[in-house]
């Protein structure tokens, strides 16, 4: 038992020190829209590095409350013992299952302090490990600080889970594969620097196991040819954008639970981004470098024509 709960936590500690990013590389040239262009795409990973983060304490939290799961043959006894700086209380209604988590402190890597609260909720007649089941989390008001700056963002609003391939992740060594998808007509982004915007959400997450878990992360969104889209809308400076996943998002367990590839686009900006993970400090493909450090790169090219690249840890 004590396994599985280190397994679930384990998958919250990975996705939460993924996008932890710094400093950059270049100087920023305001002239062709760097500035946008490069806090974007640093908004973005943070986003949905965060957004994951809270679906691995949902998924913890959730495997351990017999009531969701419809299983007999497991209670972790302390569901809270996933969540490092949140406790999860089970209730319900009339017609729903109900968890509510309530944050407040540093996670479990020490890098966010997070404050507000998560409520998940299913109905009576459905059973997690099911396929096809779904729950609903809705975020209220859900500050989440980085610790090396103390700069912070505030999400809100309602997403859905599916689980598309039925099965629980305590079982992922004997199932092989579990599939979640996580779907949001709108979560509420406010930045530090007090713009509001809305922002649409859909991804798929694929786990599998091979020499430990294996987390791939899709898109699964599409506007006109643009395919594999994992988030859209508006970003802090008012301009609409569209990110896509262009190769996986990996990450594995062999690896410390690191993200160690993938590749992301952003669009619909004044110039398109691509940005690159699990890279050296020089901006070329390294193996795993276990408790060291993975570097993301991101590059567009400027409208007077000059190619920009921003390399930043995580």
């Amino acid at each position: 038992m004590k396994t599985n709960i280190k397994l679930i936590m384990a998958f919250a500690i990975a996705m939460s020190v993924v996008f932890t990013s710094c400093k950059k590389t270049d100087t920023v040239d305001n002239t062709d829209n760097s500035n946008e262009l490069s806090t974007h795409s640093e908004d973005q990973a943070r986003v949905s590095g965060d957004v994951d983060d809270v679906a691995d304490d949902v998924n913890g939290v959730v495997d351990g409350f017999d009531a969701f799961t419809g299983s007999r043959t497991y209670n972790t006894d302390n569901p809270n013992s996933v969540i490092c700086n949140g406790t999860a209380v089970l209730d319900s209604t009339a017609t729903d299952r109900r968890i509510t988590i309530t944050y407040n402190g540093v996670n479990c890597v020490g890098n966010r302090i997070r404050d507000g609260i998560v409520i998940v909720t299913m109905p009576l007649a459905t059973r997690w490990r099911d396929v096809g089941a779904v729950i609903t989390v809705t975020t209220q008001s859900l500050r989440i600080t980085r610790v090396r700056d103390n700069r912070s963002i505030t999400i809100s609003g309602t997403q859905t889970y599916t689980n598309v391939s039925g099965g629980l992740l305590r079982n992922l060594p004997t199932l092989g594969t579990v599939t979640h998808d996580i779907n949001s007509a709108g979560i509420t982004v406010t930045f530090d620097n007090n713009s509001q915007r809305s922002w649409q959400v859909a991804r798929r997450r694929v786990f599998t196991y091979n020499n430990g878990v294996v987390i791939t992360v899709t898109g699964r969104h599409t506007d006109g040819n643009i395919t594999g889209i994992s988030e859209w809308g508006t970003n802090r400076f008012g301009n609409s954008f569209v990110t896509s996943i262009t190769q996986p998002m990996v990450v594995r367990q062999d690896c410390n639970f690191r993200l160690v590839s993938g590749e992301v686009k952003h669009q619909k900006l004044a110039a398109s981004i691509v940005a690159t993970f699990g890279l050296d400090s020089t901006g070329n493909p390294t193996g795993c470098p276990g408790t060291g450090t993975y570097y993301f790169k991101t590059v567009w090219t400027g409208a007077n024509g000059i190619v920009r690249t921003v390399i930043l840890p995580y």
